[in-house]
């Protein structure tokens, strides 16, 4: 068998928040031997935001409803109305209302009031036009578009949206009427349906949530915490309650330092294409030098075979020796220059050459994460021995720990770097992008190492090794972290 490494990694976009439980511990450890300085300053994924609970989050939006209302002189829902449709913008609800109330009233799907029609006047009674039946006007009502039915029906075609998960888009019932039936307005009509009436605030809540930029559900299962920060970034943020990570612009898994839209192609890609890559999912690989089949055991991709104890590269099958800061190489993938002249088959073999160079690495970081989440568990049964033993106390080995959730944190961010070059146009910004990227892989492949070996590696040496990664790291970001 070969050695390996570290920490452990799910890429889905709902099952993020174990693999960082471990290394979060390293953002937020203010004992740990790395140097403390003024995160705003130098840290590129430095982030502000609160963790709110939806009563917290429901008194935001009511005292925003509340500060509009009293300044334009309009009622709370017609407020509300308003600030959903413009994502809860106030500035520029006002702007617009100010500038054409009919038109701003107009393009929220508030008609102004007009003169009642398709109904059958008589003196004290209509003829609701839905259910064809003859009620006192007491029973009528209608919204700002006068189209008027009885009251069953607006309850009746209230409960059929809301059952349909429909909340702040329900409206008119008449043909081709777009009006938006307000908040106040369907609650009467269920003054006595409490199931629907709280499965009715349930949705409309989860609507503003939604349409307002500065607020983000945690995407942690069956968590009710809501981010809220006014630095619409892609930015790392940590839910207190369940742990999870995501990103605060798109909600899905942290993904830093590609954008939003890039990993989202990336991550259809690899679905759509993940029949083509099985091929390269094995575990397995043959020693170049005595050619015995190796499994690979844990996350580093600096292999060293069982028997004739040789030392090459996972990813490429080169020598080790060559992987040094300057030949460190693997992770670059070599273009062909001449492949616009060549045939349309010889092009779609390139392109499938190019994606599989990148998805190995993107998939191999994953395992590694997973293999090295394993190691980290032996280290901690191996730790609680020594100190059963009365060698040492948790706190004396407590550095191992830390490293090993950097190296998760390394690691993470450089699984992301490979979508991140994929997308990449060829020329100078690209060339700098992979010569750090490989800076990190190396930096990384090192500390790895150490960690494995964390028995017999010198403190003061990982120590080293932990801090030289983490600037690797934080430069990348710094420099191509484009939020």
């Amino acid at each position: 068998m070969a050695a390996s490494h570290e920490n452990d990694s799910e890429m889905d976009c709902s099952d993020n928040e174990d693999c960082y439980e471990d290394y979060n511990d390293y953002y937020k450890d203010e004992d740990s031997d790395v140097e403390h300085v003024d995160p705003k300053k130098t840290d590129p994924e430095y982030f502000e935001y609160k963790c709110l609970s939806e009563e917290e989050v429901e008194r935001l939006l009511n005292e925003t409803v509340e500060n509009l209302s009293n300044h334009l002189r309009i009622s709370l829902p017609l407020a509300k109305v308003l600030l959903h449709s413009h994502s809860w913008n106030s500035i520029e609800v006002i702007r617009k209302y100010e500038e054409n109330p009919q038109q701003t009233l107009i393009s929220a799907r508030i008609d102004p009031p007009c003169p009642p029609k398709n109904v059958i006047f008589s003196p004290t009674h209509l003829t609701c036009s839905v259910c064809v039946t003859l009620h006192h006007v007491d029973r009528f009502f209608h919204l700002s578009c006068s189209h008027m039915f009885c009251k069953d029906c607006w309850t009746m075609h209230f409960e059929v949206q809301i059952n349909q998960g429909i909340s702040t888009a329900i409206s008119c019932m008449a043909r081709d009427c777009v009006v938006l039936a307000p908040e106040d307005f369907v609650l009467k009509h269920l003054q006595h349906k409490t199931i629907i009436r709280e499965k009715y605030q349930h949705f409309t809540f989860q609507d503003y949530v939604k349409s307002h930029p500065e607020l983000r559900f945690c995407p942690g299962p069956n968590c009710s915490i809501i981010i809220y920060s006014k630095d619409i970034k892609a930015k790392r943020a940590f839910c207190d309650q369940c742990k999870t990570i995501f990103c605060f612009r798109c909600g899905c898994d942290y993904h830093a330092p590609t954008d939003c839209q890039v990993i989202k192609k990336w991550l259809t890609k690899c679905a759509d294409d993940s029949e083509t890559a099985n091929y390269i999912s094995a575990h397995t690989k043959d020693c170049p030098k005595c050619h015995i089949c190796i499994e690979k055991n844990g996350g580093c991709n600096h292999m060293q075979c069982y028997k004739c104890k040789h030392d090459f590269c996972w990813m490429c099958l080169g020598d080790w020796k060559s992987h040094g800061s300057e030949y460190y190489e693997c992770s670059r993938y070599r273009e062909n220059p001449n492949i616009a002249h060549e045939s349309v088959h010889a092009q779609a073999r390139e392109a499938l050459k190019k994606y599989l160079h990148y998805y190995e690495r993107w998939e191999n970081h994953s395992k590694s994460l997973k293999l090295e989440e394993q190691t980290l568990e032996k280290l901690r049964a191996r730790i609680n021995q020594k100190v059963m033993s009365g060698l040492g106390t948790w706190i004396d080995w407590q550095y191992l720990f830390t490293a090993a959730n950097l190296l998760a944190k390394c690691r993470y961010t450089l699984q992301y770097t490979y979508p991140f070059a994929y997308y990449m146009d060829a020329g100078p910004r690209k060339e700098l992008f992979e010569y750090q990227q490989a800076q990190l892989e190396a930096e990384i492949e090192n500390l790895s190492w150490k960690i494995e070996r964390a028995e017999t590696t010198d403190r003061g040496d990982l120590e080293n090794q932990m801090d030289i990664a983490e600037k690797r790291r934080t430069t990348l970001l710094k420099d191509f972290l484009d939020v």
